[in-house]
């Protein structure tokens, strides 16, 4: 995505400590270093990365971690709050990074892994133009992208400058930013638009991402606790609050914080002559349609796959998730033998979830390393 110019007040941003500046070639701080016969990769830094190189490491497993970007944490490191219960990233971060710290583990940052490839029993681990690595096991956990809301010309992202996504809203109160207008005063209201590049038939997206409704929701109050006076909008096509906790956040979004609710499809956005935003929508309960003009108008965007590039090694994206082999039972890849996936890599995941499928990964690849190698404990 184009970067943007911010329309926000700046202020410094207190970084996540991501591995208190430890490289590729740092040395592990915890453990005895004792050789290991077998090893496992593990592709991405985030989440799911993080929780399945933890459960390998503790299962004396040796593990290449790579990692594209020059520290871990993948999007963890751009949120301010966790739903339901709002607890700051940087404390699930630092719960999910201290199990990392160990001498089973080569951290391999700043390197891409753009294909895998199985061969005589090993997976080679290659980057754009070249081998990167060797394992006897892969756990792909490369999380996902966001959507493109540019791709929906109706709201006028990349174009108005009062149209911003949700992660970008994401970012400005990780930044310790305040959403405020031009001449720096308190926005009068505020609009949620749902299922962005989510349940989307035109843009070719036919399933639910599954978070964007809590995310707008979280969004939503942490708005309302910052501008009391502040109207807040959410245009929603059905509020799917799934989780441990999301539907006491939304009802609390309703009773305590007055966010207001509204079924119905946004049909297009404009800007006024004072860079305010016109929006259509219709009201589906009551049939009718409206009309609101707001200060700001935020996209709630969908996860889009980011897996399937790696995995069909031509950097093509599919408009799915990857499944497994038996989606039931497993995270195993069909046709790769020893490919693993982990997070969502497998389809919209919440971070807890994305952990507990991190963990389960490295168990089911240390399961197939134990009867690879005819040992059946």
């Amino acid at each position: 995505m184009m970067p943007r110019e911010k329309p926000y007040i700046k202020s410094n941003r207190q970084e996540i400590p991501a591995f208190a500046g430890m490289t590729s070639d740092a040395q592990p701080v915890t453990g005895n270093r004792q050789p290991v016969t077998v090893r496992v990769a593990v592709v991405g830094g985030g989440p799911a990365g993080m929780a399945a190189v933890g459960a390998l490491a503790a299962m004396h497993i040796g593990v290449d971690w790579y990692e594209k970007e020059d520290r871990v944490g993948g999007k963890l490191n751009n949120y301010h709050q966790l739903f339901p219960d709002r607890v700051p990233a940087s404390e699930a971060f630092g719960q999910l990074v201290k199990g990392t710290y160990h001498n089973h583990i080569d951290r391999h940052l700043g390197k891409a892994i753009t294909s895998v490839g199985v061969n005589a029993g090993r997976i080679s681990l290659n980057g754009k133009d070249h081998k990167i690595g060797e394992a006897d096991a892969v756990i792909l956990a490369t999380g996902f992208d966001f959507f493109d809301a540019r791709h929906k010309e109706e709201f006028g992202y990349g174009i108005y400058k009062h149209v911003i996504t949700s992660a970008d809203l994401e970012t400005v109160f990780a930044d310790g930013d305040k959403l405020l207008n031009v001449n720096g005063s308190a926005p009068a209201s505020v609009a949620f638009v749902h299922c962005v590049g989510s349940r989307d038939e035109q843009v070719g997206v036919s399933y639910c991402s599954r978070l964007c409704c809590i995310t707008g929701i979280k969004q939503a109050i942490q708005i309302r606790r910052e501008y009391r006076e502040t109207r807040v909008y959410n245009f929603y096509i059905d509020m799917r609050a799934f989780g441990r906790g999301y539907e006491e956040l939304y009802r609390e979004a309703q009773e305590n914080h007055g966010v207001r609710f509204i079924r119905g499809r946004v049909s297009e956005a404009s800007e006024d002559e004072q860079g305010r935003i016109r929006v259509k929508a219709e009201d589906t309960l009551m049939s009718r349609p409206i009309k609101l003009t707001v200060d700001w108008l935020v996209l709630l965007i969908g996860m889009s796959p980011s897996c399937s590039a790696v995995l069909s090694g031509k950097g093509e994206r599919e408009k799915s998730f990857t499944n497994a082999e038996n989606p039931l039972t497993g995270s195993a890849v069909k046709g790769q033998p020893g490919v693993f996936l982990a997070g969502c890599c497998a389809g919209p995941m919440s971070i807890p979830e994305s952990v507990a499928s991190g963990r389960s990964a490295a168990v089911q690849a240390a399961e197939y390393l134990n009867k690879k190698n005819g040992n059946s404990e």
